[in-house]
């Protein structure tokens, strides 16, 4: 005889899905003062994601193509990244007096065109049978002129978009953008790859970069810039002296270039470690840049929260100790499926750390600088800190083909736990607990030093 159902437990069955579906409706909804409810921050994040995406396939592109199509030794391989940084050494300083003088927000749009021109020439260049090394290092120069001028202008246009005190949040929230991509863009990558070849797989990051600019047209910002009266030279000169009077922007420049240079001694061999020496194929290194994403996440996740508990100084210390970490490790892991572990987990290590640094590094540079100097603070600090990565990219290539490519990761793993122990007892990055503010005492300062 059947059972008639029980409706007291049907209906306590479906108040617990109710409230379960409640529970994750008040988990993923947005809170009332969430930076994303902001439609023009919305629309900004959203092209840092799209462009993010195309980020990841040119990340593993460009280096594959050198590495395995052109058989690049470590030496060309330290070159190409040298050519990407030369333009930060060239034209850092001038970049950021002109981004001074002129609305950063068509500067940005204009570099995403430029970038996607040229992605989009290595293929063209490829299927006429013209593609070589050269061609990549031109390719590297116009993107490093690209990021010298419309990378700085992106961090200018964020300061536009999101009030100063929450500068920290909205760096968090580009990390996740950048974040997500990081996860599933190298997966994405490495099938491209595989299925395309390394140079074709780069229309796709031209096409996503074509996306991120037309995001960004429908940007507006209130943006008046100052009339060009005064001369060229003493503005330079206003913004290098209103860096080298900030105490905090002292330290960080000195801690921010150092990781540099290890970060790029390391990165010359990375592909060079995964496929020569791991024996990983490319769609194999586009899985494994999956645990990158994966740090990048978590750090974007809880860098805020981390941020708040130790304060942003001590933060981004521990991201340089992150990085080196994983550095050290890579360096001495051996070859087979273990080795291939470490691989992975220094990608996350440095996904996790890298993330951690910038967000804490970014805010603290953007809150102490009046609004009127941040395009020649940022193009200062952005070259103050990219001058060590040239030699560092340098000697990561020389010690990969004359030493060993263990060598290039055990320098940069080495120096950069040195360098953690001095962030760490330095007692200006200890001290900062909070996001320092803008007194006016020290707008006035500023103010002054700006008079050429």
């Amino acid at each position: 005889m059947d059972k008639k159902p029980d409706m007291a437990a049907l209906r306590q069955s479906g108040g617990g899905l109710q409230r379960t579906l409640a529970a994750l409706q008040a988990r993923f909804t947005l809170a009332p003062n969430d930076l994303l409810r902001d439609a023009v921050y919305r629309r900004l994040w959203t092209s840092v994601l799209t462009s993010s995406f195309g980020a990841q396939i040119m990340m593993l592109a460009l280096p594959l193509t050198a590495a395995v199509l052109l058989h690049a030794s470590p030496t060309q391989m330290g070159a190409l990244t040298t050519m990407e940084l030369l333009p930060f050494v060239i034209f850092s300083l001038p970049s950021g007096v002109w981004l001074d003088r002129v609305r950063k927000l068509p500067v940005y749009i204009a570099g995403e065109l430029t970038m996607a021109t040229a992605s989009a020439s290595v293929p063209l260049a490829w299927w006429l049978h013209e593609l070589s090394i050269g061609w990549l290092y031109a390719v590297a120069f116009v993107i490093g002129i690209v990021n010298t001028s419309a990378g700085s202008a992106s961090q200018v246009v964020l300061t536009q978009v999101v009030e100063r005190d929450r500068l920290v949040e909205a760096n968090a929230k580009n990390a996740l953008a950048s974040s997500g991509a990081d996860v599933a863009g190298p997966g994405l990558a490495g099938a491209l790859i595989k299925l395309l070849g390394a140079p074709v797989a780069l229309l796709f990051d031209a096409g996503l970069l074509l996306l991120s600019a037309a995001i960004l047209r429908g940007i507006r910002v209130n943006e008046k810039p100052p009339s060009g009266d005064s001369r060229f030279w003493p503005e330079l000169k206003a913004g290098l002296r209103f860096v080298l009077h900030n105490r905090l922007l002292v330290v960080l420049a000195s801690c921010a270039g150092g990781w540099q240079m290890c970060n790029n001694s390391a990165q010359v061999v990375n592909i060079l470690f995964a496929t020569r020496t791991l024996g990983l194929s490319e769609q194999s290194v586009g899985l494994s840049y999956v645990c990158l994403g994966f740090g990048t996440v978590l750090a974007a996740l809880v860098g805020h929260r981390i941020s708040k508990h130790f304060g942003p100084g001590p933060s981004m210390t521990m991201g340089i100790g992150s990085c080196s970490l994983g550095w050290i490790l890579l360096s001495v892991a051996p070859v087979g499926p273990l080795g291939v572990a470490i691989f992975a987990l220094n990608l996350m290590l440095f996904g996790l750390g890298a993330v951690l640094m910038f967000i804490n590094f970014l805010a603290l540079r953007q809150s102490v600088t009046p609004a009127p100097m941040l395009g020649r603070m940022t193009s200062t600090m952005r070259w103050l800190i990219l001058l060590p990565a040239v030699p560092g990219a340098l000697i990561g290539g020389w010690l990969g083909e004359h030493v060993d490519l263990r060598a290039s990761l055990a320098f940069a793993g080495g120096f950069g736990l040195l360098l953690t122990i001095v962030a760490w007892r330095s007692p200006v990055l200890r001290a900062i607990r909070v996001l320092p503010r803008l007194p006016d005492a020290e707008t006035d300062v500023a103010a002054e030093l700006l008079q050429p």
